[in-house]
């Protein structure tokens, strides 16, 4: 995999009086270029999917696990069993997916892409699960573990409550 360029690579002891050479700065401006590419690709899947992200990437996992329930759902999205509810109800409401208590343990849900769903999947632009998960995945372990320490130093900074990270970026 090649590496790609910083976004600036201004010397910061030359920079002008905006401060686009200081760290800080210039890991802001990386920030935005990734929420903009988040944001970005979240647009393109409403506009040619009709549905949200979240929920595309939902479709895309019952097709490829049908009979899936939802808390396995939610395991595979990494989200809480009440998002994935949420999703599925709007899903079954839009006849996208049908929700049924079949099989021996009738307290299960389990669930199946239905004809609309399997459309919506291929008119929408990939990747499913979203740009961000995707370029996650495709880097080295190294940088994902620097990475990780890294944002966890960050999110200690900003004093916020963690339990956000269970939401799908496409509902923030």
């Amino acid at each position: 995999m090649t590496r790609k360029k910083p976004l600036t690579t201004m010397d910061p002891r030359t920079a002008d009086s905006s401060g686009v050479g200081e760290p800080a700065t210039r890991v802001l401006r990386s920030f935005r270029v990734v929420f903009n590419a988040v944001k970005t690709h979240f647009r393109q899947v409403e506009k040619r999917a009709g549905v949200g992200g979240a929920q595309l990437w939902a479709l895309s996992v019952i097709r490829s696990r049908p009979g899936i329930g939802i808390n396995d759902l939610a395991r595979a999205m990494d989200i809480q069993q009440s998002t994935a509810s949420n999703l599925i109800k709007v899903l079954t409401q839009r006849e996208m997916v049908a929700a049924e208590k079949d099989g021996a343990d009738r307290r299960t849900v389990q669930l199946r892409l239905l004809p609309a769903g399997s459309r919506v999947l291929r008119r929408a632009p990939g990747p499913f699960s979203g740009v961000l998960p995707q370029a996650l995945s495709g880097l080295d372990p190294k940088t994902l573990k620097r990475l990780d320490a890294d944002l966890s130093e960050l999110i200690t900074a900003l004093g916020i409550d963690e339990r956000a990270a269970r939401i799908p970026l496409a509902q923030l």
